[in-house]
């Protein structure tokens, strides 16, 4: 492959879901900063164009699965029409079915193709019930990078690059409901309660203990994360108890939250994605875990360790039970209320008033 100054156009495979495709962005930053002669089409679905939009020299093809690129044929008229774009080499950060096969196109077609080593038995190690192999395992960021190195453009994750703090619209504000009230002199904290999985969801009646704590203190604004009707239900609830809680759920494009994101003080997010969207631009980020731990390599990139806050292990040896949290042993549905509420608030203060 000829690595002539601007001339290496790589494809990146990154279909899905939210906080993987998020955790793809600093390692994004990170190679196109450190090879100025690297440029990227990033392929993955319509709904996370807006996270690349601010990464210079990078490009976004929507992978349409559900419509015209949808099964074997529609995978190799999407091979067709991206091989029109004069790619050099692949690098698959997905590796399941619909990669695969389109790693088998390129393949066929003398692309050079890397795909992720996802460390699946390390990961069944980790999170077996016998035999459990605690240990930190490779970072997801670090698997992403190690894929460029092996074609030929190795990414130093210690420099890290994050995406830029937004401009407010105006049309952000008045969902606000609020005034400038940076201009006051508040604090901006976003919760984000929920998770994929019950496993991982700190309890609702622990996570609005917190949010009284913080609300009584008047000099903070409560940004409430969440989509879809239910959660949307809860967290319009959750705002109209509190007078400094503002729901966001349903009220904003995600291209207008994730400029949101960028301007707050602090995230507190489960092991979700929302940890991820905030940790890209830099943001502080607090996690709650409970059957998951950040041992299996999905910690929100650039985060101080001290910034998680773990379920007891000594009361729930199992953890982690699965690597998304979808296994919620019997007995385990209270781990993360071993995480008090106080200790929380103790956290936040403390990231908070810290340089």
């Amino acid at each position: 492959m000829g690595k002539e100054k601007n001339d290496i156009h790589l494809l990146v495979i990154r279909l899905s879901a939210m906080g993987d495709v998020a955790m793809t962005v600093p390692v994004l930053h990170a190679l196109v900063q450190q090879h100025p002669e690297v440029r990227v089409t990033v392929l993955s679905r319509a709904f996370f164009k807006p996270l690349f939009e601010d990464i210079p020299r990078i490009s976004f093809y929507q992978a349409d699965i559900r419509g015209r690129h949808k099964g074997v044929r529609g995978l190799y008229k999407l091979y067709r029409e991206l091989k029109a774009l004069k790619i050099n080499a692949v690098a698959d950060l997905h590796n399941v079915l619909r990669s695969n096969v389109l790693k088998t196109f390129f393949r066929a077609g003398r692309f050079p193709v890397v795909q992720i080593d996802k460390g699946r038995s390390e990961k069944r190690a980790l999170t077996r019930s016998r035999e459990k192999k605690f240990r930190q395992l490779t970072s997801t960021h670090q698997r992403y990078a190690d894929v460029f190195a092996r074609l030929g453009y190795a990414v130093d994750l210690s420099r890290p690059v994050f995406s830029p703090k937004l401009e407010l619209s105006p049309e952000i504000w008045n969902n606000l409901g609020r005034e400038n009230r940076a201009e006051r002199g508040e604090q901006w904290i976003g919760i984000a309660p929920f998770a994929a999985f019950e496993g991982k969801m700190y309890p609702l009646d622990l996570m609005e203990k917190v949010l009284e704590k913080l609300d009584r203190k008047g000099k903070y604004t409560l940004l409430l994360f969440g989509g879809g009707k239910k959660e949307e239900q809860v967290l319009q609830a959750l705002q109209s108890k509190y007078e400094n809680a503002v729901s966001i759920a349903g009220k904003l494009s995600f291209k207008q939250e994730l400029r949101l994101i960028s301007n707050l003080d602090l995230m507190v997010a489960m092991d979700s994605g929302n940890a991820h969207l905030a940790a890209m631009y830099g943001v502080k980020t607090i996690t709650l875990w409970g059957v998951t731990h950040p041992y299996a390599g999905f910690y929100p990139f650039g985060q101080d360790r001290d910034y998680a806050l773990l379920a007891d292990r000594k009361k729930f040896p199992l953890i982690p039970t699965s690597v998304y949290g979808k296994k919620l042993p019997e007995g385990y549905e209270n781990a993360m209320r071993t995480i008090s509420p106080e200790k929380v608030e103790e956290k936040i203060l403390q990231v908070l008033t810290a340089r």
